[in-house]
C-alpha cells in the first residue's frame, strides 16, 4: 500500500515533527478556558483544576498552563507529590489569591496508578482517562479545607474553528504531501523542522512517542505556587 503521512493530532505527541496540526488550536481552546477560570476562581475563592487531554505526553498542559498562568501544571511524564501540590495551593491561598492547576488526563501520583472513572474503553480499545481532576479536587480539598471544583475540557479541545497557526500549518502540511505523492515518495510523513517541511520515514514519526522532556517541565516549574 503506498502511504504518505500527514502530522493531525491535538496532543503533538509524533516525532520528527516540531508541530502537528490540531495541537496549537488545543492549546488555545484550554488557555481560554484558564483565563476565564481565573476570573471565576478569584470571585468565590476557591481552588480549580483544569483537565486537559494528554494520556501520554503533557504537552497541551504544558502550553496551555505556561500561557494561561496556572499555578501548577502535572503531566505524565512526571508523577506528582500530593503534598507538593497542595503546597502550591496553599501558598496562593497565603499571597490572597485563587489557585489554578491545570492537569493531564494521564497525570497520576508519585507511586499511584492512572486515575479513570470506570473501566470503559475507547475505539483503539484504550482505557477511556478522565478522572483525575475530580480525584485531585477531593483530594485538595480534604487536605486544604477549602471548596475545590474541576473543569474537565474533554472534546471541546478537537472542535471548533482552527488557529490561524493550525490553518497555515496544514495548508503547507497538504501542498508538500501533494508534492510527495507525484514524486512517489512513499512511506514518508510531511513534518514541520524549524520553518522548513521535510519528509521522514513513517517509522520515525511512529516508533517513539515525542513527550515533554523533563528539562522543559522544570522550565515551567518556576511558576509553580
Amino acid at each position: 500500500m503506498h502511504v504518505i503521512g500527514v502530522p493531525k493530532t491535538i496532543d503533538n505527541d509524533l516525532s520528527g515533527t516540531d508541530y502537528t496540526f490540531g495541537f496549537d488550536t488545543a492549546v488555545t481552546i484550554a488557555t481560554e478556558a484558564i483565563d476565564r477560570l481565573h476570573t471565576t476562581a478569584e470571585s468565590h475563592h476557591r481552588i480549580l483544576i483544569c483537565e486537559v487531554m494528554g494520556r501520554h505526553a503533557g504537552w497541551i498542559a504544558l502550553h496551555a498552563g505556561m500561557a494561561g498562568g496556572a499555578n501548577g501544571i502535572l503531566i505524565p511524564e512526571v508523577p506528582f507529590d500530593l503534598d507538593e501540590v497542595v503546597g502550591w495551593v496553599e501558598s496562593r491561598f497565603k499571597a490572597s489569591y485563587a489557585p489554578i492547576i491545570c492537569v493531564s488526563e494521564g497525570a497520576l501520583p508519585v507511586g499511584g496508578n492512572l486515575v479513570t472513572k470506570d473501566q470503559t474503553l475507547d475505539s483503539f480499545g484504550h482505557v477511556k482517562l478522565s478522572g483525575i481532576g475530580e480525584w485531585l479536587a477531593t483530594e485538595i480539598e480534604a487536605r486544604t479545607g477549602h471548596e475545590a471544583r474541576t473543569t474537565v475540557l474533554g472534546h471541546v479541545q478537537r472542535g471548533g474553528s482552527p488557529t490561524p497557526f493550525d490553518r497555515v500549518l496544514a495548508t503547507r502540511f497538504g501542498l508538500n504531501a501533494i508534492e510527495a505523492v507525484k514524486d512517489g515518495d512513499w512511506g514518508k510523513m510531511v513534518a514541520l523542522q524549524g520553518t522548513d517541511i521535510v519528509r521522514i520515514p513513517l517509522e520515525a514519526a511512529t516508533g517513539v512517542l515525542k513527550t515533554v522532556p523533563l528539562e522543559r517541565y522544570i522550565e515551567a516549574s518556576a511558576f509553580f505556587g
